[in-house]
């Protein structure tokens, strides 16, 4: 099976073609096999980049542990650089099926390559039922939610895939002996209050537009960006009035910029996409 190693900022995944190729027999399996860092490829998940007959191609992504998830902000913009640079269409203007619908990006091409994409991501959903959470409060915004015996105020927005926004000091972004994230992550992705299980993003404010965050993220623990949680903190920081619609986010692998628009109420992600190598993984 022939694949190529991309990221986004640092969310690293394995992306197969499957519009030329057949698609994998057991792409759950595939997922973990090729995610383990010391046995596999190394990656955050497996990106299956299929045909559509809704858009320009389609993409389906698993994590790390082989579930399979709705929606990814930095994977969806190495689709859209693979789609162009390996000749799928040789568009600016792509659309691109997710388990979120589909959605438009738009692509920056320097030396006949693509450097960073502008995808619109829609608008958020807002609703508890929807996120899905059984937090108080419809909107979710700043609802109380206690892990392992402390309160946090979480606000809950899904991008198609769900987000808690936490705000927290600056303990949460220190990684010696000692990570936080590590240890908090996992229980919110798994408290009770969350049906689906949700990524986490721990999240510290330095002005109305610019935020540090880091992610621990559903089925695959702490990474070094999440496109779709950026686009969450961005709307989080709105309904809380913490930060402003225009936001610089920068995530451990790199910068992120966000615009959850006015006019149209959609979330606009820039952000670059690069691909590493290819290879040849043994069927």
């Amino acid at each position: 099976m022939q694949f190529t190693k991309m990221h986004g900022i640092g969310n690293d995944y394995v992306y197969v073609d499957c519009v030329r190729s057949p698609l994998p027999a057991d792409p759950a399996a595939l997922s973990r096999a090729v995610s383990d860092r010391h046995f596999g490829i190394g990656s955050d998940g497996l990106i299956l980049i299929c045909k559509s007959d809704a858009a320009d191609a389609r993409m389906r992504m698993f994590n790390a542990d082989g579930s399979e998830s709705e929606m990814c902000g930095n994977g969806l913009r190495c689709v859209a650089k693979f789609v162009y640079d390996h000749a799928i269409a040789r568009k600016s203007h792509l659309k691109i099926e997710t388990g979120r619908g589909v959605l438009s990006v738009d692509l920056e091409v320097k030396n006949d390559r693509v450097s960073r994409v502008t995808v619109n991501m829609g608008p958020p959903i807002l609703k508890s039922a929807d996120i899905p959470t059984t937090l108080q409060s419809d909107p979710p915004v700043n609802a109380q939610l206690t892990i392992g015996g402390t309160q946090f105020q979480a606000t809950c927005v899904s991008m198609g895939n769900p987000h808690a926004v936490l705000y927290v000091g600056e303990e949460y972004f220190r990684t010696g002996e000692r990570d936080l994230v590590a240890e908090v992550g996992p229980k919110v992705e798994h408290a009770p209050e969350f049906p689906r299980r949700i990524n986490a993003h721990f999240v510290k404010v330095h002005s109305p537009n610019e935020v540090t965050m880091r992610t621990w993220e559903r089925g695959s623990g702490i990474t070094l960006a999440c496109g779709t949680g950026a686009c969450a903190v961005c709307v989080a920081g709105v309904l809380t009035g913490h930060t402003a619609r225009k936001l610089l986010a920068h995530l451990p692998g790199g910068d992120l910029e966000l615009d959850w628009s006015e006019a149209d109420g959609c979330v606009y992600m820039t952000g670059p996409a690069t691909e590493v190598f290819s290879g040849e993984w043994p069927e």
